[in-house]
Parts: C-alpha cells; structure tokens; sequence
C-alpha cells in the first residue's frame, strides 16, 4: 500500500515466510533489506525462514527504507540439559518449556517417590546435567510410580472368585498377568483354580500373577 504520492510505504508481515519469498515481497514493496547476523531457531519453520522483522509489519516508512531480517537457522543452537532428576514432573514440563526442549516419553517405574524424576534421558541414553543437546530436543523421563520397590508376600487366591482375586491382588500392589479358562466340574465357574507365583512368594512391587479359572461353560 502506497501512500502520500509514494512517499510512505506500509512494511509488509514477513513472519514465516523464506527468505526468496521475503526478499520478493520487499522488492515489490519498495523497500531494502539486510540480514542480521543474529539468528533464532524455531522447530515448526523452515531453514532460513523469516522469525523476526525490524520496523515491523504494517508500520509507516519512507520508500527504499532498508528492513532487518532475523532468520530461522538451519542448525539448532545447542543447550546444557538442566537437572531434572528429584523434580516433581507438573514442574517439569515449565522448566523445559522455557528452555526450549520438549517433554518425551515417560517411563513410570517402582520407586516410594510418587510422580518424581529419577532419570533424564535424550536418545534412549542418560544424560547428566550440563551435558549439549539440541533445541528442541526431546527428553524421555523415568518417574517414580509412588509404590516403591518393596518385598512381599503374594496371597493366596485359591478358591476366591475371579473378580474378587483381582481385587486383592491390585491392592497389594501387584498386577493381574494372564487368565487361564480350564473346563472342570468339581467348582464354580469364576473360581480360582490355581497360581503363579504360588502364595506366600516374595516378590516385589508391580510383579505379575497368573490365574487359572474355571471355565463357564453355559
């Protein structure tokens, strides 16, 4: 948009566009241009692309007026990895937010300390503080699950029905592994027939327990 006989020109929205397609639209505009030697980096735009314009967009200047060019790099700018480890995970994300990394897989394992970071990793590998990894990269976490890492003894669910074997076997902190359905006469179907592990094992937190019920057969 031209104004006052050309003697005003109205600097145009770069932001996401390249650099060809940005110098081309200052060219049709009128105007100059000059790259900064400072860059950015954004993950969601392309190399070389347009992050930040000096006047900006939509602001009134003379014909010929030269605009600064911040440009996207092409390789991400390399950050020391904070210590996340012993952080509480709704704090993590925050801290990782303003750094410029983003929240990867989380790996819950048995530990007392519930929903707490044990370790960070980028790659599948664990990286210490201090340690150079991209922007934008993705750190996978592994996290207490608040059960801890104890000893205990399995129960005895022979006999007991099948969904009130589950129960008491989610709350003694362990889980329900495979079902097995056997024909037989000499029970109710839903019975608990037999266990793995048997009763009495010690075994720790998370540990699976197998179950062979009677089947129905009607």
């Amino acid at each position: 948009m031209y104004t006052n006989h050309g003697e005003s020109v109205s600097v145009p929205d770069l932001s996401g566009y390249t650099y060809d397609e940005g110098v081309e639209i200052l060219e049709r505009a009128n105007l100059q241009y000059e790259v900064s030697l400072d860059s950015g980096f954004n993950t969601d735009l392309k190399t070389f692309a347009i992050l930040k314009q000096i006047p900006e967009a939509n602001s009134q200047v003379k014909s010929g007026k030269k605009v600064y060019l911040t440009l996207n790099a092409k390789n991400p700018p390399m950050l020391k990895m904070p210590n996340l480890v012993n952080t509480h995970l709704k704090n993590v994300q925050e801290i990782l937010a303003n750094m410029g990394l983003e929240r990867g897989d989380i790996v819950y394992v048995p530990d007392i300390a519930s929903n707490v970071v044990l370790e960070q990793k980028y790659r599948g590998v664990n990286v210490p503080e201090g340690f150079e990894i991209p922007k934008g990269a993705r750190v996978d976490l592994v996290v207490g699950d608040g059960m801890g890492n104890q000893i205990l003894a399995v129960p005895d669910l022979k006999g007991m029905d099948e969904v009130e074997a589950e129960f008491l076997i989610l709350g003694s902190s362990l889980r329900v592994g495979n079902k097995y359905y056997l024909d037989t006469d000499s029970v109710s179907a839903g019975q608990v027939l037999r266990q793995t592990p048997q009763p009495s094992t010690q075994v720790k937190t998370g540990e699976l327990i197998d179950l062979w019920i009677a089947k129905d057969n009607f």
